[in-house]
């Protein structure tokens, strides 16, 4: 795990500036404080700093073949990347490392493009060919790893992080209406956006090809679920998924330095730890709370777990005072707003495991891949909705829309009756209707249609979901949307600000695609969410285990204290005419959504904090960042 940085002036062939590829290596320091490395050729300039995993002698970066025909910056890891050399030594390839880095150097050279439909692994990369003056940037699969890039008429930045590109043009980034719009409407950004103009993101299996010619964008990543065929039975398919997920789990363990575990209580992590001690024992986990005294703290479940497969377990407690002291810094780490509160517990549980280890396994992905959300049953079981007789729906539809309360469920209602099949994830993903949003905007701001842009990012995945079920083609959009933009993208900010890097079994390619070709029977039975999932815990975890409540690492707990922290500032920060967000939007309706909020009669409450988190990030991007915070207390 590592940082990336780069220019190309691929339109004019200006030399690359050594200054300017530090100042864009120094912003991202604190991803790798190891080592750093630089390569300039003419036009292009690579910078690199390196958090030392695997081969801690041998990695240095960038990194090339022999003949210094290829060169690579990478960050991330490939997991399969010992039965690839293995390959490529039988094409005559000779190595000189132990890295996973060398892989790709080689398999570009043997494979070429097709290079990345050969690693299993989590990465952002770029690939500097001499010979055809060709400069490749890509993101994995389901972008764990994140590339941003600022393409202008005849150059090219590129980074890790947004900072880096800010470094190197040295120019104010201006926030882009159409993007804030986006992030109202869902809480995120989608790919290939940022919320900043002229910044974009590389959306997850896609890369970027710049040559004299210019530069385009190309997905790579073309998998097209194809159901079983004859579908596995239940107990085939829990075989199946044991088998592919003790590889996986094998795979994502491959390291030179000390492996962990963010161990929520829930069922995932849990299961984690149980595929670990199949190949280790005395695990170091570490679980994040807020106190015995809240009926929704996960310190209790995560300690019984760690007990009963035998882990060397860390308590870490915040209480609501560290929460409100530390969330304008927390939300300038992220350079893009968030508006969730498990960012808060992430920040600190990525701190305190740092201290002990440097990498650490997590488990995210199975909510998605099975069916965790309680949209996930909406989706699920909305063939029946549509089933009923038009007086019925009819009737239950207007009495629904009388409710005051109830927004999530007349999105989910409105969205049943949308004949396109991406409009209707779309609705079923906003967390508040298209007008509500586009009315806080000045008049003339935003361009048309600004909140449906998210159908262009999602556009060239629809024939890729031929195959798939109603819900499959549901899940199919977050593995590649919310969860990489969102979710993804917060824990790889969070965890290497604090230099940690944070694996995803789950997310192994092999483990998706064997998802992905189930049907919804194994996903979301009788009401019950992540059945397949379940069944294989079983293997594994408790009786008493499998009926905890849901928490994940925010909680209740962190979801009031979120409420409470906004709401002690929402009338200072929305009366303010100098708030930064009145730029763009007009104070006047943000003041009545505030109003009809607070009066009961709509629950504006997800919108509200999306306002609230995106202030705070243009306050503090004005500003500078916070002065760091102190490390958390056991």
């Amino acid at each position: 795990m590592c940082g990336i940085c780069g220019q190309f002036n691929f339109g004019n062939g200006e030399p690359a500036e050594r200054e300017t590829l530090r100042r864009m290596t120094d912003s991202i320091t604190h991803r790798g404080p190891d080592d750093e490395g630089f390569y300039f050729e003419g036009a292009l300039g690579l910078g690199f700093r390196r958090l030392s995993i695997i081969d801690l002698g041998g990695g240095h970066q960038p990194m090339s073949d022999a003949e210094r025909s290829v060169w690579v910056v990478f960050n991330g890891e490939i997991y399969n990347f010992p039965e690839l050399k293995r390959e490529l030594e039988t094409h005559g390839h000779r190595f000189r490392t132990q890295s996973d880095t060398e892989v790709i150097v080689h398999g570009y050279k043997q494979w070429g493009l097709d290079v990345f439909n050969h690693l299993n692994g989590m990465f952002g990369l770029a690939i500097w060919d001499v010979r055809c003056k060709r400069l490749i940037i890509a993101r994995d699969a389901f972008g764990i790893k994140l590339v941003y890039y600022k393409l202008e008429k005849d150059r090219l930045f590129f980074g890790s992080e947004i900072r880096a590109i800010r470094a190197g043009d040295n120019e104010r980034s201006e926030v882009d209406p159409a993007s804030l719009n986006l992030f109202l409407r869902y809480r995120f950004t989608p790919s290939p956006n940022t919320i900043y103009r002229g910044i974009n993101k590389l959306a997850p299996g896609t890369m970027l090809i710049a040559e004299a010619g210019g530069a385009k964008v190309e997905r790579w990543y073309k998998f097209k679920p194809e159901p079983f065929s004859p579908m596995r039975s239940d107990e085939e398919a829990k075989e199946e998924l044991l088998a592919i997920y003790r590889r996986a789990l094998k795979r994502h363990l491959l390291s030179d330095v000390p492996v962990g575990l963010l161990l929520s209580g829930g069922l995932d992590s849990g299961l984690l730890l149980g595929l670990m001690n199949e190949n280790g024992s005395h695990w170091p986990t570490f679980t994040i709370g807020y106190g015995t005294s809240f009926r929704d703290d996960e310190l209790v479940d995560g300690a019984a777990t760690a007990s009963t497969f035998q882990a060397r377990h860390t308590s870490i407690e915040i209480d609501r005072t560290l929460f409100e002291s530390s969330l304008p810094h927390i939300v300038s780490c992220l350079e893009e707003p968030v508006a969730a509160s498990s960012i808060v517990p992430m920040y600190f549980l990525s701190q305190r495991a740092r201290q002990d280890v440097k990498v650490v396994l997590n488990g995210q992905g199975p909510d998605e891949l099975f069916g965790g959300y309680r949209r996930h049953i909406g989706v699920r079981y909305g063939e029946l909705w549509s089933s009923l007789p038009t007086w019925c729906r009819g009737a239950v539809g207007s009495a629904i829309q009388r409710l005051p309360r109830a927004e999530m469920l007349k999105r989910g209602l409105y969205s049943l009756d949308m004949r396109d099949r991406l409009q209707r994830y779309q609705n079923v993903l906003s967390i508040a209707p298209a007008g509500t949003v586009d009315g806080l905007f000045h008049d003339g701001i935003l361009p048309h249609g600004a909140g449906d842009r998210i159908l262009e990012s999602w556009s060239d995945l629809l024939p890729l979901m031929e195959h798939t079920d109603e819900l499959g083609g549901m899940q199919f959009i977050e593995m590649r949307s919310t969860l990489p933009d969102e979710l993804l993208m917060y824990s790889d900010k969070l965890s290497m600000a604090h230099s940690l890097e944070v694996r995803v079994p789950y997310l192994d390619r092999e483990v998706v695609e064997f998802a992905e070709r189930l049907n919804a029977h194994f996903k979301v039975r009788h009401g019950v969410r992540k059945w397949l999932q379940r069944s294989v815990c079983r293997n594994y975890l408790p009786k008493q285990f499998l009926r905890r409540k849901k928490r994940g690492f925010a909680g209740n707990v962190v979801d009031d204290w979120f409420r409470q922290v906004f709401k002690n500032s929402f009338e200072e920060t929305l009366n303010d005419p100098s708030a930064e967000i009145y730029n763009l939007l007009n104070p006047k309706t943000v003041r009545q959504l505030m109003v009809s909020h607070q009066t009961g009669e709509r629950d504006n409450h997800k919108l509200l904090f999306s306002l609230m988190v995106c202030e705070s990030l243009l306050r503090t991007s004005r500003s500078g960042v916070p002065q760091e915070i102190e490390p958390v207390r056991q």
